[in-house]
């Protein structure tokens, strides 16, 4: 992947990151019990962990797959995947084993994990968005 690739991948979805952390931010305790200096903090350090996330299940992807598959649908799912598995993970760790974060009640969870339904639908939906929206923007400037 050029240069180009990543940059404007990873800008879209610092973007795209900040503004589902900052709207899902409700479904955590944080939100009642934090000043707005924190919940600030907290939204841009969840985002940048998003970046690297991102990042690194995209050039996991691209290690794993043979050349043939390193373009269109293969590359989209399994980054998504890899990011996807990570997310249930860290949520369940920080939540149920660490403790390092708690959701509000208003938080749907998935079983068997009981992985938050926000951050899930953020790993699911916004690594194939960034990732499509970013082949389409550069097959624009290539024309």
């Amino acid at each position: 992947m050029p240069a180009g690739f990543w940059r404007r991948y990873l800008a879209l979805t610092a973007g795209a990151n900040l503004a589902w952390e900052a709207a899902q931010l409700p479904l955590y305790s944080i939100w009642q019990t934090a000043t707005p200096g924190e919940l600030a903090f907290a939204i841009l350090h969840c985002t940048g962990g998003d970046v690297m996330i991102a990042g690194a299940a995209l050039a996991l992807a691209l290690l794993a797959l043979p050349p043939s598959r390193r373009q269109g649908r293969g590359l989209v799912i399994a980054a998504t995947g890899l990011g996807l598995l990570y997310t249930v993970f860290s949520e369940w760790m920080n939540v149920e084993w660490r403790a390092s974060w708690t959701y509000a009640p208003a938080m749907p969870r998935l079983s068997p994990f009981g992985t938050g339904v926000s951050p899930f639908l953020q790993w699911l939906l916004l690594p194939p968005l960034c990732l499509i929206a970013t082949r389409t923007i550069l097959r624009g400037a290539t024309r």
